[in-house]
Formats: C-alpha cells, structure tokens, sequence
C-alpha cells in the first residue's frame, strides 16, 4: 500500500466511476476527503482488513487497486490518453507522445515500453481504441455527418476514419450507424 492516506484505483474513466466509488466508499464506512479519477484520498490509513472489502468491492464493478508505482504510471498514461481525447483538436498544440510525457515526466520510449509489456498492447493501439470508441459514440448520436466526425475526432479524412474503423471494428462507420444499438463498449472494457 502507498505510505500516504490515497487509494489508487484502476479502470477509472468517467464521472459516472467517480460515483460509483463514493457509493462503494460510503457503504464500507470509509471516511475520504476526495475522490477524483484513479484516485481517493482518506481521511485516515485503512487497516487490512478494509483495504481487502473495499478491494473486493471494487472488483464487483470492473475496478482494482493499484499497489506498484509502474500500476500508477500506466494509468497515468491511459488518463492521459483520455485527456488528450478530451481535448477539442483545434486546442490540440502537441502531439500524443509529447502530451503523455508532459504529463509522466519519463522517456516516451520508456513509457512506451512499459505500457506495452504490461497492457500487452501498444500505447497507439490504446488510443485508437479509445478514438474509435469516440467515433461511435458521435455516429450512433447521429448528429453530425462522417467528414464532421473525422475532423473532430483528427483524421485527415473521412477515408482515413472509415478504414480504421472497419479495421478496429469489422464494419463500416455508417453500416454501426444502422445497426448501433449494441455495438458500443465502456471505456473501462478497453
């Protein structure tokens, strides 16, 4: 466990996790001052046996306690990924590596090397996951066409943003339009 009074939790992704984790928090009778995400700080150090329910209950809903300092960093990374996902592409003045290690004060080959010995994936993989994720989101909303959703969500084109989708997901963009009802996944399944 971490010397300071902090939980570090895995898979946190939304606002909707930040929640969940209060709840679990509060039934578990556990004082905190704050939870943000990946992270709750305590009001006091939990005794193993709490460390063990929360860890349990955490686990019921896709969640896990993150113990090393490596664990951390690639969380940190996917944090970071999300962010920059976040981030409008015309806000964006720095490409993923330099984002990622502004954030994690590391060598991006390091990072890079760490992430994918542990996740089994590449930190590109990660982010074109969480892009294509993105891209179905504003396609089942059916607001805004292709060529919109590709320079918002940084393709070049709508090409480029076509044949990676059909890559990652095996279908069109505007075949999931069709069919989208299900095809979606959590941020915390990637």
């Amino acid at each position: 466990m971490l010397p300071s009074h902090k939980l570090l939790i895995k898979n946190m992704v939304c606002q909707r996790c930040l929640l969940t984790v209060e709840h679990i928090l509060r039934d578990a009778n556990i004082p905190f001052r704050n939870v943000a995400m990946g992270e709750v700080e305590l009001e006091r150090k939990l005794d193993e046996m709490e460390i063990q329910g929360v860890r349990r209950e955490l686990g019921r809903v896709g969640f896990d306690l993150i113990e090393t300092r490596l664990n951390k960093i690639i969380e940190d990374i996917k944090l970071a990924i999300l962010d920059y996902l976040a981030t409008p592409i015309t806000s964006q003045s720095k490409n993923l590596s330099t984002f990622i290690t502004d954030r994690i004060p590391n060598d991006y080959s390091y990072l890079s090397d760490l992430f994918s010995s542990v996740e089994g994936r590449t930190i590109e993989q990660f982010f074109i996951l969480q892009r294509i994720e993105r891209v179905k989101e504003l396609v089942v909303y059916d607001q805004l066409s292709l060529t919109q959703i590709a320079h918002q969500t940084g393709y070049s084109s709508v090409h480029h943003l076509s044949a990676q989708f059909k890559k990652v997901t095996g279908l069109t963009p505007s075949y999931f339009r069709k069919i989208s009802s299900n095809k979606r996944k959590s941020l915390d399944q990637l």
